[in-house]
């Protein structure tokens, strides 16, 4: 990524990594929470937690990218190592730890990244062949609680971080559901998680502006838990949901248990979250006639993997381990299999 930074930074250089990696097409243009998705390709947080390479991933065709988990105050996240790969499985498992460089340093680089992209809108208004506001990639702020932070005072975190970065991202996504803040995944019972949402969107709705907020759950909930989210979600009229964290489960893996053992401790992801994630999001969109948005994530490596999510009623996709597996032309392969279902199904 910072060999991608160095490039990146060279305009022309920037230029032809876009070119490469993006397919440019209308039919890819989705439309999500009133906002505009050049295509329905996006990263998932926990890869650009501190939003500094949004330049490099957009430069890499990504519709979106969520940027965090984002906490009041920065923290160092768990001691090393703390990140592993399973190979055999397609699949990480991490215990990160919200990692970051604390709300107000990120609010900071989005207001930098901000000023950057007007400046870019106001140089290319003058060439009518030049469209930016159909290119402009899309930011999703992905917000959390510190470590010490006791969940009875957790809506304070959430508040703080929704309102210093509220300027800054087009929407929102609350966290917890990572198994790797001890305690965080208590907040998904419906009392606490009303607790927050309701309390965020009371401040959203005293915005100019509001932004849509959505909820991440774990792929790890009970059917009642998720029966439970549903109808909250429709209660309180959500903006829409992330299907899914990642796992404590280790259950049909071909990694050796030995292996896993040594590992230790950690949410697992990638392709063995792909069939319970499409379960859910099929669950969901079914159990709601449609009525909440759904952005995928977990287990999609391939324009087939995308297509089953879309399929079962997401709106939009993210990448990230598929990120690690794939590479960085992951997007732009996911995106020519869409537009040749569409070209095959018109």
């Amino acid at each position: 990524m910072n060999c991608l930074r160095l490039l990146c930074s060279i305009g022309l250089l920037k230029k032809l990594l876009a070119a490469c990696f993006t397919i440019h097409d209308s039919r890819l243009t989705t439309h999500v929470c009133n906002l505009k998705f050049k295509n329905p390709v996006g990263f998932g947080a926990g890869f650009d937690k501190n939003a500094k390479y949004l330049r490099e991933l957009e430069a890499l065709g990504f519709g979106f990218v969520e940027i965090g988990t984002v906490t009041p105050l920065p923290q160092a996240g768990n001691e090393k190592p703390r990140l592993f790969r399973l190979p055999k499985d397609k699949g990480l498992i991490n215990r990160m730890g919200f990692n970051n460089d604390g709300v107000k340093v990120i609010a900071e680089r989005l207001h930098q990244w901000r000023n950057r992209e007007s400046s870019i809108v106001n140089r290319q208004s003058t060439d009518s062949r030049l469209t930016s506001h159909v290119s402009r990639l899309i930011i999703g702020g992905n917000i959390g609680k510190n470590k010490n932070t006791p969940n009875e005072e957790a809506w304070k975190d959430y508040e703080t971080c929704f309102k210093e970065l509220h300027p800054y991202v087009d929407y929102f996504t609350v966290n917890v559901s990572s198994p790797n803040t001890p305690g965080l995944r208590e907040l998904q019972e419906k009392e606490s998680l009303r607790k927050i949402l309701m309390h965020l969107q009371m401040i959203n709705n005293g915005k100019a502006k509001a932004k849509p907020i959505l909820l991440k759950i774990a792929p790890d909930l009970a059917q009642e838990q998720i029966d439970d989210v549903i109808d909250l979600a429709l209660e309180i009229k959500l903006d829409g949901l992330v299907v899914a964290n990642t796992t404590i489960s280790r259950e049909g893996l071909s990694t050796h248990d030995s292996q896993l053992t040594t590992i230790g401790t950690g949410g697992l992801s990638g392709l063995p979250l792909k069939h319970r994630c499409t379960e859910i999001i099929k669950y969901i969109s079914q159990k709601t006639n449609g009525e909440i948005p759904i952005i995928a994530s977990g287990g999609i490596f391939t324009g087939a993997d995308a297509k089953e999510k879309l399929d079962a009623g997401a709106s939009l996709v993210q990448v990230w381990t598929g990120f690690i597996y794939e590479g960085p032309g992951i997007v732009k392969k996911i995106c020519k299999n869409i537009t040749n279902q569409l070209t095959i199904d018109n």
